[in-house]
Formats: structure tokens, sequence, C-alpha cells
């Protein structure tokens, strides 16, 4: 018997708490961690993240099993569900810690990351071209535990119904057979 392998997709895709509660409902994704990375300060917080002024990007870490979901099929799910032709803005999120950007942890995935924005520039889908950042995998801060989960525990908050709803419904629609 083989042993099961886990990857890592690390992606920052605007407001983690989105990001995160679209991955979660992915069949072969184990666990799904928000945090901060592709910045120049040590241990940030989120309020030193949204400043602005740390470099750092809100992102998620998805742990997933690639028998079962395939990385360019995250990828896919991932470009379909944020705006990735918009600078530092996400929704009503504005600021470069909202910006797009895959984090690549190997020149597999760097190249599988240049495949989909090939394919998303290609299928005409927006009118604008994809800004979104293709960058090495860096230290990967943890955000604080109010962070996780925040979706499943905070469903009647104003941005989940308003932000998260509408994209976990075009989650459903465009991708059922991937739902866990």
């Amino acid at each position: 018997m083989s042993e099961k392998r886990t990857e890592i997709a690390t992606l920052a895709g605007g407001c983690f708490w989105c990001t995160e509660a679209v991955a979660l409902r992915l069949r072969g994704v184990e666990q799904v961690i928000p945090g901060y990375t592709g910045g120049h300060v040590a241990n940030p917080t989120y309020n030193d993240v949204s400043t602005g002024q740390t470099g750092h990007a809100e992102a998620v870490q998805v742990h997933f099993d690639p028998a079962v979901i395939s990385y360019q099929r995250l990828l896919e799910v991932f470009f379909a569900l944020h705006d990735p032709t918009t600078l530092n803005r996400q929704d009503a999120d504005m600021g470069p810690q909202y910006r797009s950007a895959v984090y690549y942890h190997d020149e597999a995935q760097k190249a599988a990351v240049e495949r989909a924005i090939a394919a998303v520039s290609a299928s005409g889908a927006y009118p604008n071209p994809v800004v979104t950042e293709i960058v090495a995998a860096s230290e990967f801060y943890v955000a604080e535990k109010y962070h996780h989960n925040f979706y499943a525990d905070n469903r009647s908050f104003p941005y989940c119904t308003i932000v998260i709803d509408p994209k976990i419904e075009k989650l459903c629609k465009t991708f059922e057979p991937l739902l866990s």
C-alpha cells in the first residue's frame, strides 16, 4: 500500500477569507491555512499587513492530495473565482495585500501557473490583461486564529454574505463535480 502524498499550493487572490472558503469545499483539499507571504517584515500581524506597508499579501496555503485534485485544477478554480486582472484589489478590498499572486513551491508548479495564466489570457474571460504575480514561495506566516475558518464561523457577517456567498454560489454552479 502506497503512502498518501500531500502537496501545498500557496495562493493570494484578495481577502484570504474568500480564498479559504472556496478551497475548503474542494474534494482532495485536506487543510487550508490563512496567512501572509511575499513581504519584508518578519512575523507580521493582520494589523501590520493591513497597512499595505509590509509587502505581504493575504494568502492561503492549500494542502491537497494530487491524486484527488490536481494543482492545475486548483489553479483553474483560483482564476475563475477572483479577478486576476485587477492590480492590488479584489472587490472592495484595496491595497497591495490584496494582490493576485501564486507562490510556487517547485518548477513544475511554476510551469503550471504559467500555463494557467496563458489559458486565462487566451480565454477572453477578462477584458484586461492578467496581472497575477508568479513568485517563488518564501516564508509563510500563519494568520491569527480568528481568521481560520472565518466564513464557516461567521456566515451572517456582512462581508461573508456580500462578498463570499456569491463566490461560493459560483463555485457550486461552475465546479460542482469538484466539491466535497
